[in-house]
């Protein structure tokens, strides 16, 4: 078990949070203390008036330990789109110095801190740097979610490979049922599971209602 994981989806609108969210309850359950951040979030889309994300609410109240919203999301920027642009338009450089120092905090506190990106695994934190570039900077395990949908055979096997090439291991992958009928989705599991060379930690089923605590009986976190 690493102190540390860093949580990739294969496209935006995958379930990062409602997955990571669900993994924090799972190690929680085993009895770690583990913690949720997310470094960087572009969207003040909760309470805009007290600069809210929902993302990083959601783990803040997953999380074993109560913490401050900024201990769990230290650079929200308002303009729900690509951090890099979001920067620009807020006139607010992302210093990547802060995402290291927030996640030196956390560990500190707790085990381990599952680290949710913006986006896909390429986002971009400013023209000449990635959040990928961050992560390979602290060698981070990855867990990469995938939503079951049309396409993520593809992204997923990309998203792998891409990961992997940067010299980081690809620690576990989550298959997320991202829509309640989706033709041929057992195969599609069935593929990823033969061809990703990383354990399959769950497959999380379709459900509206579903809280990630309830989910979390559908992951398995002991091939970590």
């Amino acid at each position: 078990m690493h102190d540390s994981y860093f949580i990739t989806g294969t496209d935006t609108e995958v379930g990062k949070t409602y997955t990571t969210a669900a993994l924090l309850h799972a190690f929680i359950k085993q009895g770690y203390q583990a913690v949720g951040y997310k470094p960087v979030a572009a969207g003040a889309d909760l309470a805009p008036e007290h600069q809210l994300n929902s993302d990083a609410v959601t783990l803040q109240h997953a999380s074993a330990i109560a913490l401050p919203y900024a201990a769990i999301n230290p650079v929200l920027l308002e303009t729900p789109c690509s951090p890099h642009w979001a920067a620009v338009l807020a006139n607010k450089p992302i210093d990547t110095q802060v995402l290291s120092d927030g996640l030196a905090h956390l560990k500190q506190q707790a085990s381990p801190v599952l680290v949710e990106g913006a986006g896909g695994w390429q986002v971009p934190l400013s023209e000449t740097e990635t959040l990928a570039d961050w992560v390979v900077a602290h060698q981070l395990p990855v867990i990469m979610v995938v939503g079951i949908k049309l396409g993520c055979l593809n992204h997923a096997l990309l998203t792998a490979e891409a990961i992997r090439a940067r010299g980081l291991t690809l620690a576990g992958w989550v298959a997320n049922a991202v829509a309640p009928k989706v033709q041929h989705s057992d195969e599609m599991v069935r593929y990823l599971d033969a061809h990703l060379d990383a354990p399959c930690l769950g497959h999380l089923p379709f459900a509206a209602d579903a809280s990630p605590a309830q989910c979390a009986s559908h992951l398995d976190i002991k091939p970590l």
